[in-house]
C-alpha cells in the first residue's frame, strides 16, 4: 500500500471568468475530495481561487512562476507575489511553456529553485514527443529533463512538491499512455531520485498528466509509483475532476 497521500491538480489553462470559476468552487465546496487537492488557475484569477478554497485540503496553484527576484522585469509574475496572494504551489516546465514558449530544461530548473527558496511548491513537468517515443528515446528525454532540476534541486527539496509526468502525445489529444507504460516512466523517474537520494525518493509524489478521465483514472492511479494526476481539460468540467480525485483516493 502507498504511503504517500494522493495529489490532484487541475490545470485550467487559459480558460475561465469569474462568474464561470465561482460556479466551479460552490459545486466544489459542495463535495470536496478527500485527497490533496491543487487548483492551478490564471493569474488573474488566483486570488478568488485561494479565497474559494480557504479552509480546505485544497490549494490554488499558479500555471507558472519566473526564475526572477522582485524588480523590472515587466510582465513577470514572481513566487513572492504569488505566495501573498495565498498560492502555494506552481506549475513549471508544463509542455505547452516548454515548446510554445521556448523554456528550456536549464529555465524550468531555475523556476522550481526560485519557487522553492520562498516556499512555493513547484510541481515540476516532464515528458516526450510522439517522436522521441517512437524513436524509443522516452526515458533518454525524461532524465535528462530532470537531470536539469536535480542539479539545482534536491530530491529531498523535490518531495515539498511533486512531479508530473506528461507525455506530450498524451496531452489534449484523447490519446493516453496505458497504466503499464505510464508506470514504467514513473519507476524509472523513482528510481533516477533514489540515486541522488534513497529516502526522498520514496516521499516525492509521481503525477500522471494526459487526456486523464473519470474512466481510466482509477487504473492509472492504482500503479505503484503513480501518486495522482495533472489534470487539464477534465478539470474545467468540476463533476468530472471530482470524479478523477475521487479515482485517486
Amino acid at each position: 500500500m502507498k504511503s504517500r497521500r494522493p495529489l490532484v491538480a487541475a490545470n485550467w489553462k487559459m480558460n475561465g471568468t469569474r462568474a464561470e470559476n465561482a460556479r466551479w468552487l460552490e459545486a466544489f465546496l459542495d463535495a470536496p475530495p478527500a485527497c490533496d487537492t491543487v487548483v492551478c488557475a490564471p493569474y488573474v484569477f488566483l486570488l478568488q481561487v485561494a479565497q474559494g478554497l480557504s479552509g480546505l485540503d485544497a490549494q490554488a496553484g499558479a500555471q507558472d512562476c519566473s526564475d526572477r527576484a522582485p524588480g523590472a522585469w515587466t510582465g513577470e509574475v514572481c513566487a513572492e507575489m504569488l505566495l501573498d496572494t495565498g498560492v502555494r504551489w506552481a506549475i513549471v516546465g508544463h509542455s505547452e511553456r516548454r515548446a510554445t514558449f521556448g523554456d528550456s530544461d536549464e529555465l524550468v530548473a531555475a523556476k522550481a529553485a526560485r519557487a522553492l527558496s520562498v516556499g512555493v511548491r513547484p510541481i515540476v513537468c516532464v515528458g516526450e514527443t510522439l517522436e522521441q517515443r517512437e524513436a524509443g528515446r522516452t526515458n533518454e528525454v525524461v532524465a535528462a529533463q530532470l537531470a536539469a532540476v536535480l542539479r539545482t534541486c534536491s530530491a529531498a527539496q523535490l518531495a515539498t512538491g511533486a512531479l508530473a509526468y506528461e507525455p506530450v502525445w498524451a496531452i489534449g489529444t484523447g490519446r493516453t499512455a496505458s497504466p503499464a507504460q505510464a508506470q514504467e516512466v514513473h519507476a524509472a523517474i523513482r528510481a533516477q531520485l533514489a540515486a541522488a537520494d534513497a529516502q526522498a525518493a520514496g516521499q516525492v509524489r509521481l503525477l500522471y498528466g494526459g487526456s486523464v478521465k473519470p474512466g481510466n483514472a482509477a487504473e492509472l492511479f492504482s500503479q505503484p509509483d503513480i501518486d495522482g494526476g495533472l489534470i487539464g481539460g477534465a478539470s474545467l468540467v468540476v463533476r468530472d475532476f471530482l470524479a478523477i480525485c475521487g479515482a485517486a483516493n
